[in-house]
């Protein structure tokens, strides 16, 4: 059979432990013997980037902005059991903030539906998108601890030396306390995202703030979005026939557990992050959790929502057989190699990401899968299959 040729490479960001392993089964099994695979090829495993000084992640997404779609493996961001256990030179900074900050881009996160898990909340029949402002906020906050008794305040220095306060609290006692920041131009950023995304994907858009609380700070967001959205989607948002509303967080979270889903929600930074894992775990498992970062421009950068499977991986190294889910690791190739293919009007490649989805999804529900999602499942008797064999079953039925 000739393989499906590509002419433009995928940015391909390789990453840490048990999913790093399933990568190259991926790779192996489900890719390379269909497709004259074409990538740009970054190492952002731990040892690389601590050799590199961290560089790799920034040429990684510089790279991203000339070719335009990548793809991501899950990668560790250290703490300081990591800090000894690699022998690195600093805590470098998480690689998918790194990727986002350049790109300045949208997390779009949303769960994979599959016949046979049934999400928790009963009256949830469609994917609930969440989108995440990836930047600012408690992030990039600033924090102290107060020792005693005085004065907190915000204060702004402008260019010229003239200085503005606010008060934010007169202790009498030892605190804590916090500063955070956002910048309207990646708001800006992040609502043309959402609006762009959700007329891509013909779904209805909700956005939530406290803005009743924060008057300033979140009723900013508000704001912004309102003011994209009337400048610039109103028109586009009625003729596709779908909605954007804002609403309260808090109204939000009680619309969102009586709806059928089938909509984007976006959400700030934090609301974004908790939400995400709200959704994900309540359709079934962090690792049936699809994850795009889009940025205004038009960058494209797929990857799994969960993280480097740990404890698997330990298993691996020996020698012990594992089960782990690379059901959100095949949707990320899949997701860059349709969007690739739709840049490049590249028919077969967008069909092949079709077919390979299709297969992925046939394999569980004919019964087929690993132990997480066995251990949840409404299917009867379920063969629970290791990490290998389930990538091996899915590209028979491919």
């Amino acid at each position: 059979m000739e393989k499906i040729k590509m002419t433009t490479p995928l940015v391909e960001m390789d990453g840490d432990e048990m999913t790093r392993i399933l990568w190259k089964m991926i790779k192996e099994e489900l890719l390379e013997p269909y497709i004259d695979l074409k990538t740009e090829y970054y190492d952002l495993g731990l040892e690389h980037r601590n050799e590199t000084n961290d560089q790799v992640t920034v040429d990684s997404a510089l790279a991203t902005k000339k070719y335009k779609v990548a793809v991501k493996c899950a990668t560790i961001t250290p703490n300081a059991a990591r800090m000894d256990e690699y022998d690195l030179k600093e805590m470098w900074k998480s690689p998918n903030g790194t990727i986002r900050a350049i790109l300045d881009g949208t997390v779009f996160r949303a769960p994979i539906v599959v016949k046979g898990i049934e999400p928790c909340v009963k009256n949830w029949k469609k994917p609930i998108t969440i989108a995440r402002h990836a930047y600012g906020d408690v992030y990039k906050g600033s924090e102290m601890k107060i020792p005693g008794a005085g004065k907190v305040e915000l204060v702004y220095t402008a260019e010229d030396g003239t200085q503005t306060s606010e008060l934010v609290h007169e202790f009498d006692g030892p605190g804590i306390v916090q500063g955070m920041h956002n910048l309207d131009k990646s708001i800006e950023s992040f609502a043309r995202s959402c609006f762009s995304y959700a007329l891509d994907t013909k779904q209805d858009l909700w956005f939530a703030t406290k803005d009743t609380i924060s008057k300033k700070y979140d009723h900013t967001f508000k704001d912004i979005f309102q003011e994209i959205y009337d400048a610039e989607f109103d028109a586009k948002f009625k003729e596709a026939g779908i909605e954007y509303f804002y609403t309260l967080i808090d109204d939000a979270v009680a619309r969102v557990m009586k709806s059928q889903g089938g909509y984007i929600w976006a959400c700030k930074n934090y609301d974004g992050d908790v939400m995400s894992d709200m959704i994900s775990s309540a359709f079934g498992s962090l690792a049936m959790m699809t994850s795009v970062l889009v940025s205004p421009e038009g960058y494209y950068e797929y990857e799994a929502a969960h993280g480097t499977v740990q404890r698997h991986y330990y298993k691996h190294l020996k020698g012990e057989e594992t089960s782990t889910n690379s059901v959100a690791t095949i949707f990320a190739w899949t997701g860059a190699l349709r969007k690739r293919g739709e840049l490049d009007g590249n028919k077969e490649l967008m069909e092949f990401a079709d077919r390979l989805e299709k297969a992925t999804i046939g394999t569980i529900e004919a019964g087929e899968m690993t132990k997480d999602l066995a251990l949840i499942t409404t299917i009867e008797n379920p063969t629970v299959l290791n990490s290998e064999d389930f990538i091996k079953a899915i590209a028979s039925r491919l």
